[in-house]
């Protein structure tokens, strides 16, 4: 039995659409309702990481999770114990690129750290997936693109090795189903095939949807005002110290982890933009 939590999540949904058929799996979710994608065959239960009863029934018979969570919460450590309590042999994880940045010194990134280490210390199996940013994390610029064809963003010419969230489930996947002992202790920075900076995915954009863009810079107080607006303090500083490395080149190198395990190229960010253009076009515009 494969338990599967984030089921509503980016990267999630894409885990449930990419696991075969005929394996036993259930979906833990705290609003079941929510879960719209399931593989063929699997189980929806109710599970929330602040109810022990409900983990108890979800994690019944499970061999192997997939565990998300939000990195500056308690959820790792409200699931791991119950995990183990009932048998649970292998978790793989999704963690973050930067723990493995000395220089990564936030908020989000030290929670990240400490809940790798609860896993580690845990004494069941566990593989860690530790993405770069999502390409998908453009959609933010969706509203802006089809509101006035611009582009908002801060440090426009920092680059990211970010990843296709397709290729990051394909990942999980591999180690969720893998042999036994096969992705154990193995700890997987996940990339995309090149380092992009906005504007430049800005441009890929711009070139796909056949119309002008315009890309304006934010200044890093306009950023922290529209961080403000949406995140705690805590995490707006967090997001901001991250934009920060990341103007600094620390979130550039290609990683070559992602197409050893995949057997592939990872996906392009053209590649992923072709596939989502519908979002960023006027409604008027969009296809079926």
């Amino acid at each position: 039995m494969i338990l599967v939590t984030g089921a509503t999540g980016t990267i999630g949904r894409e885990v449930l659409r990419l696991l075969p058929a005929g394996r036993a799996v259930r979906i833990m979710a705290r609003n079941p309702g929510r879960v719209a994608c399931a593989t063929q065959g699997a189980e929806i239960v109710h599970g929330d990481f602040t109810d022990p009863a409900s983990l108890t029934d979800a994690l019944h018979n499970v061999h192997t999770a997939f565990l998300v969570t939000n990195p500056d919460g308690d959820d790792d450590a409200r699931f791991l114990d119950p995990a183990r309590a009932a048998g649970v042999r292998h978790i793989v994880k999704l963690s973050a690129a930067a723990v493995t940045d000395p220089r990564a010194d936030d908020l989000i990134t030290r929670h990240q750290r400490h809940n790798e280490e609860l896993l580690r210390a845990s004494g069941m199996d566990w593989t860690l997936l530790r993405p770069r940013a999502f390409m998908s994390n453009t959609l933010s610029w969706a509203r802006s693109i089809r509101a006035d064809g611009v582009v908002r963003a801060l440090y426009g010419t920092s680059v990211n090795a970010c990843v296709d969230p397709r290729d990051v489930a394909e990942a999980a996947v591999r180690a969720l189903t893998g042999a036994a002992g096969e992705h154990a202790g193995r700890a997987y920075t996940l990339t995309g095939p090149q380092a992009l900076s906005a504007v430049q995915q800005t441009a890929e954009l711009a070139d796909l949807l056949g119309q002008e863009l315009r890309f304006e810079e934010l200044s890093p107080q306009q950023a922290r005002t529209a961080l403000a607006a949406r995140y705690p303090a805590d995490i707006a500083d967090a997001l901001l110290e991250s934009a920060g490395r990341q103007h600094g080149g620390s979130k550039a190198v290609v990683d070559a982890t992602l197409p050893g395990l995949l057997g592939r190229p990872a996906r392009t960010f053209r590649a992923w933009a072709a596939d989502h253009l519908d979002a960023f076009r006027p409604a008027e515009a969009a296809t079926d």
